[in-house]
């Protein structure tokens, strides 16, 4: 998804998607930690590019869920690249055949408010939109990784008291370890067809320079990899990685981290259907 349109700082993550598979190349069939070898269970085809249009949201959307829903219709399961955090909505759009989706957003920020600079439509309105449209259910849904400043003191409470999401702090998330952090996530989503949003930004600026709005004080690389790890056994519809820059990514650590994420994900979908 090679879309930055709906950005609200730093643009260049239309160049995130050559940027991620580049880095792939480093990555082996083995999953030592998950003992699996994921491409010996999973038939995964590189799809290329959506055709976005630079500039324009609604037709962006409408390319991105094109493509994508006869995919999700066809039983595959789709992993997309982003791309900013914009490209979320029309992603889930394309799964709305399935009905709403338990949403496990890894991020540093909501993406819930109402409206950002007076624009429905953007990368940190995603989730409010699709909570609208009936996409997410939201009962089983969990944001994961809150930091950073904010508007108004209710702009995390109100993720429970008004949208009804669960949610966890990166204090909490640091204090309590990826084993704690992983099981609350598979307990809250429980038996639900499952849907892993990773905003890199969720990762410490140390760890993933190459993003558009760093928070820092956040996931160390090794932590963001664990709790993913850990979320083996979940019905997943769909997957995503999003906001990674190249442009502010000097050692390409980012889109390293981003192709690992990537790879994870795809290991837990092999292990569910070895059975494990």
């Amino acid at each position: 998804m090679p879309f930055d349109t709906g950005v609200t700082y730093r643009v260049g993550g239309r160049f995130g998607p050559n940027a991620v598979r580049a880095a792939s190349v480093m990555l082996r069939p083995y999953n030592a930690n998950l003992e699996v070898k994921p491409f010996d269970v999973l038939s995964c085809v590189d799809y290329g590019d959506v055709s976005i249009v630079p500039g324009y949201i609604d037709r962006s959307y409408a390319a991105i869920e094109a493509l994508v829903a006869p995919i999700v219709k066809a039983g595959i399961i789709p992993l997309l690249i982003g791309g900013d955090h914009a490209c979320t909505l029309p992603h889930l759009r394309a799964t709305r055949t399935r009905g709403p989706v338990a949403v496990i957003d890894f991020d540093s920020h909501t993406d819930a408010w109402d409206s950002y600079f007076g624009e429905k439509y953007n990368h940190g309105t995603w989730m409010r939109r699709a909570i609208e449209e009936g996409l997410v259910d939201v009962g089983h849904s969990i944001e994961v990784g809150l930091r950073g400043s904010v508007y108004e003191a209710g702009d995390w409470t109100g993720l429970r008291t008004e949208l009804g999401l669960e949610y966890l702090t990166t204090e909490e998330v640091l204090a309590r370890g990826p084993d704690s952090v992983a099981a609350s996530i598979r307990a809250r989503v429980g038996d639900r067809l499952a849907f892993i949003s990773f905003d890199i930004d969720v990762v410490d600026p140390a760890f993933a320079p190459g993003t558009g709005t760093p928070e820092p004080g956040g996931l160390s690389a090794h932590d963001a990899l664990a709790i993913v790890r850990r979320l083996r056994g979940l019905d997943f519809v769909g997957f995503d990685v999003v906001e990674v820059i190249p442009a502010y990514d000097p050692a390409g650590q980012t889109a390293f981290l981003a192709s690992n994420l990537a790879y994870e994900m795809l290991s837990l979908v092999a292990l569910r259907r070895v059975g494990q």
